[in-house]
């Protein structure tokens, strides 16, 4: 078994991740792993990386199959007995103009960005070692929309006693209301995008408190954060921060240092605690 510090990062053959994990060769003292759902997009990642003179590795991950989370977790248990970074970044959004039923896109896009995140930290967190980091990408899209939440639910989303059940049981409400066609009636946004990242922040905030809780004296810091407006694939070209600008406030949550005590359970912007 390695005794050498493991980072991982998910969805990570371009963008934001991209950045995240090319910061990270230069900055984590171990091994990087470049995750992606499709391994020849991750290997054409992997030498870009390796053609700059950086020492990366590759492992398949796919977020919306328990499988392949799983293949992951026993992979890191064994050549490592665990992880002590991890920064959750995978993620989709449809495109403004996409035709697809705002059903249909509230499914998926929870199915990805809240339930494929959960169900990565629900395999990797129990692995994560004393000092570890744990970073949720998340987006100052979940402020907005929570914001244009009924008074009940922003309520709800900022309580410091929701439970993770809690939080699903919301989240699954939200898609079963758009299907029903009365999410709106329902007190939510009209942002599938948004309430997706809404579970990301609020799930950060309670798997933080769960650590505080169970493992005090590990010491692991677990944070929520917007990398702000990303020129990517997903955002588009007129966003005004390349990849590597977005992948600085993730990296700065991933590298705090050993005797750190915060931040934990925060949402996090231009390396700044914002109010929830």
């Amino acid at each position: 078994m390695s005794s050498v510090p493991v980072a991982v990062v998910t969805g990570s053959n371009k963008g934001i991740g991209f950045s995240i994990v090319r910061a990270l060769c230069h900055q984590f003292p171990g091994d990087v792993y470049l995750t992606a759902r499709d391994p020849s997009r991750g290997q054409e990642a992997v030498k870009k990386l390796q053609e700059e003179g950086l020492s990366v590795l590759f492992h398949q991950l796919d977020i919306d199959d328990p499988q392949s989370i799983r293949a992951l977790r026993d992979f890191l248990k064994e050549k490592y007995g665990g992880l002590d970074v991890l920064v959750n970044n995978a993620g989709i959004a449809f495109k403004m103009h996409d035709t697809a039923p705002f059903a249909v896109q509230a499914e998926v896009t929870l199915k990805t960005n809240f339930f494929g995140t959960r169900n990565v930290c629900t395999e990797l967190l129990p692995l994560v070692k004393p000092y570890g980091r744990v970073v949720n990408v998340s987006s100052m899209a979940s402020g907005l929309a929570l914001g244009k939440c009924s008074r009940e639910l922003q309520q709800k989303f900022r309580s410091n006693t929701i439970t993770e059940d809690e939080l699903v049981e919301l989240m699954t409400k939200f898609v079963e209301d758009t299907k029903k066609g009365v999410h709106e009636k329902e007190g939510w946004p009209n942002t599938a995008y948004g309430v997706s990242k809404i579970g990301v922040t609020v799930l950060s905030r309670i798997q933080a408190r769960m650590l505080s809780e169970k493992r005090k004296d590990d010491h692991i810091l677990l944070n929520a954060c917007c990398p702000g407006w990303v020129r990517t694939d997903m955002a588009g070209p007129k966003a005004p921060k390349s990849p590597d600008e977005g992948a600085e406030t993730p990296v700065y949550l991933a590298l705090l240092p050993s005797n750190a005590d915060g931040p934990h359970g925060q949402f996090v912007s231009e390396k700044t605690v914002q109010t929830w």
